[in-house]
């Protein structure tokens, strides 16, 4: 049986159905919103072991064929995830994952594939949708549905559900998740928008978000899904709580991070010799979860962390630049226990990543790679291909910088940042934008202010609560909150938010945003001592780009045919050129002697004459009225016979003759477009009065200018 559900969300119709496809699957629907349809799936299977996490699992998949293309290159077939499926798979993560209960363990996964994809409407949003519905179809015990919103702006006006074409002029990208109670997930970009601003477009999604999650809650399945439960030792867990309790009193003691884990591992080891071997698996999972309750009741009662700072405070910062001499910038950012050491890459147009996805095919200029070696937690393990994680922590710095990116008119190279995090106890993508925005000064890449970012906790209990700024890893694994917030002194440019608790109001929220704005501009002041403005040249070892706008109708004389020019010009200069149809001249080189060099010739090539400017000139072709001259860049114009001498001229060849250099003066355009030229009027005084010497010899000639006749046609 089919069922039906309709939404206006920001005046558009979004359709949710379900009973027609994947019906073997625990919950299964449809969203669609325009010509954009994805398919949502949830299954689950029960656990057979005790598990300490929930392994929830969330594929997001865009199929080149919803936009009726083929994938290209050799392969035509869909392979591993892209990027963007990847952002998309995190994206429902977050939304679904805290809305299940803390002790539930049983395998979940959910799979949404894109099935049709129009140009203005983004799957994403209707994937978190289709998440939420299936989930809430299967019986699977969560809390609450969840909605899902984008919200732009555009002047003063708050855009909901934006289009694809209405983002490109938007301030704002914020995506929204939501139940009817609180908060769940925010991610985005602004252009440097106020805090107030922020806040306000927030509440404007949140209250947008509450007709969809009440339109969900409409659907009700009788599937009651029976979990698997771990009956918890009473007796054990209240000795292990009173253990931790008369422990915990000493933690003061190791301010440290590797001292706390030290501490906490050999209260672990005291605690297996109580019980048999094969209960060591539930006392684990007993042991963490009465450590963390043990941990957030310390930090919220006493108002004090563990590394001895007060709720407020930043960990001590050192900012370094320049470290790596043969990269085109780089920067080491310190902050506690957390480092980040970055490196930027200046490349040509040709180095530009090429999107070919879903939507028409687009170049990116800017990129950011963040790496997460084990090391940097004192661990070891596998050095693969990104991790989800890895990827995740890039985009958020990525999207952070790139509002200050220059345009590519200004600032015409692709940039590359590589962020390798050396040391983490928290917030180390935080830690990138830092040592980016440092970096990409250090390379003389015309960045108009610093952009910094800072991570927020918080611990809750009731009414009580704390805020943490820049939280260690420990804070951010027991609390809460998950805040990080980037931007410059004049605004917010990224940011992401995760909640763990359905008790989250718009005071905590404001509180948040302020307070992460006073550790940001701390931290600002710190980087602007370090390097206030981007040096004034880049790096002697970056290439060397100039561009120049020519006529389009030009492109053809600088290629030439068969682009036989434009080859004679790259191998004589040693530089590389590139074309736009719009008559973007791009030319780079190592050396920018070569790329004056080929400015130059193509300068040379496409300038126009300029009256009463001197050029030199060959004689092609003569006539009983005149002579045509090739000049500038292999153009023809005429010397009428009255322009050749300064006195009267009966015959041409008396004066000039074929393939005989001259100099003439560009005198203007007649009225069907072709050059005047004058030989005469580009002569020389001492030249006039040789060319009267000569001109005695011949009798018939007059000295006077004769009147100007009108030019023949030819």
């Amino acid at each position: 049986m089919t069922q039906k559900l309709e939404i206006d969300l920001g005046g558009k119709r979004i359709i949710i159905e379900t009973g027609l496809l994947a019906k073997q699957a625990a919950g299964s629907v449809t969203v669609s919103c325009g010509e954009t349809v994805v398919l949502v799936a949830v299954t689950s299977r029960k656990s057979t072991e005790v598990r300490d996490f929930f392994p929830l699992t969330c594929d997001y998949r865009e199929q080149t064929s919803a936009a009726g293309k083929i994938p290209g290159g050799f392969f035509k077939r869909e392979g591993r995830p892209s990027e963007r499926e990847i952002l998309v798979s995190r994206l429902i993560d977050r939304s679904i994952r805290p809305l299940f209960p803390d002790d539930f363990t049983d395998e979940v996964q959910i799979v949404s594939f894109v099935f049709s994809a129009d140009q203005e409407n983004d799957p994403d949003i209707l994937s978190v949708i289709g998440a939420s519905c299936g989930v809430l179809l299967s019986g699977l015990p969560v809390a609450s549905p969840v909605g899902c919103i984008r919200i732009g702006k555009i002047g003063e006006r708050f855009i909901v559900n934006p289009t694809i074409s209405e983002l490109d002029s938007s301030d704002l990208n914020l995506v929204l998740s939501g139940t009817e109670n609180s908060l769940v997930m925010l991610e985005g970009w602004a252009k440097e928008i106020s805090e107030n601003v922020f806040i306000e477009a927030v509440k404007t999604g949140f209250e947008c978000v509450q007709p969809l999650v009440k339109t969900i809650s409409q659907w009700k399945t009788d599937t009651v899904y029976q979990s698997t439960c771990v009956n918890i030792d009473q007796q054990m867990n209240d000795s292990v709580a009173s253990f931790i309790n008369d422990k915990m009193k000493s933690i003061w003691m190791y301010p440290e991070k590797k001292q706390r884990n030290e501490f906490y591992d050999s209260m672990f080891e005291e605690l297996k010799t109580s019980c048999s071997e094969e209960k060591h698996a539930e006392l684990k999972l007993i042991f963490k979860k009465n450590l963390e309750k043990t941990i957030r009741e310390t930090i919220l009662f006493s108002g004090k962390r563990f590394d001895g700072r007060k709720p407020d405070d930043v960990r001590d910062i050192e900012c370094r630049i320049g470290l790596l001499p043969r990269t085109h910038g780089s920067s080491l950012f310190t902050r506690g226990q957390t480092q980040c050491i970055a490196s930027v890459t200046l490349g040509t147009k040709h180095d530009q990543q090429i999107i070919d996805g879903l939507f028409e095919e687009t170049s990116k200029r800017f990129m950011l790679h963040y790496n997460f070696p084990p090391f940097s937690v004192g661990e070891t393990g596998p050095i693969r291909a990104p991790s989800r994680r890895e990827i995740g922590h890039g985009a958020l710095a990525e999207r952070s910088l790139q509002p200050l990116i220059p345009a590519e008119d200004i600032f015409p190279y692709t940039i590359r940042i590589v962020a390798n995090i050396l040391e983490s106890n928290g917030s180390s993508s935080m830690a990138t934008v830092c040592a980016s925005s440092l970096a990409l000064m250090d390379g003389g890449i015309p960045l108009k202010r610093h952009v910094a970012g800072i991570a927020l906790g918080m611990i809750k209990e009731g009414e009580r609560y704390i805020l943490l700024t820049d939280i260690a890893g420990e804070e951010d694994h027991v609390g809460d909150l998950d805040l990080k917030i980037a931007g410059t002194s004049v605004g917010i440019t990224g940011f992401q938010m995760d909640v763990k608790t359905t008790e989250f109001s718009w005071n905590i929220l404001s509180e948040a945003v302020m307070q992460s704005k006073q550790a940001r501009d701390k931290i600002l002041g710190i980087m602007n001592s370090a390097i206030k403005e981007p040096r004034p040249e880049i790096s002697k070892y970056a290439p060397r780009i100039v561009s120049l706008k020519v006529s389009p109708d030009k492109i053809g004389l600088i290629i030439g045919g068969g682009g036989k020019t434009i080859r004679k010009i790259i191998e004589e200069t040693g530089a590389e050129i590139d074309i736009e149809d719009d008559g973007t001249v791009s030319i780079y080189s190592t050396e920018m002697e070569n790329c004056q060099k080929a400015v130059d010739r193509i300068k040379s090539m496409v300038e126009e004459p300029e009256v009463d400017r001197i050029y030199e000139g060959t004689v092609t072709r003569i006539f009983n009225f005149g002579a045509m001259v090739k000049f500038l860049n292999d153009q023809e114009g005429l010397v009428h016979i009255s322009e050749l001498a300064p006195y009267r001229v009966n015959k041409v060849e008396d004066v000039v003759n074929i393939g005989e250099k001259i100099k003439v003066k560009f005198i203007g355009f007649d009225e069907q477009g072709r050059a005047n030229l004058s030989r005469k009027q580009a002569l020389t005084p001492e030249e006039i009065e040789k060319e009267k010497q000569k001109s005695s010899k011949y009798p018939s000639h007059r000295y006077e200018k004769p009147t100007q006749k009108p030019h023949r046609k030819y």
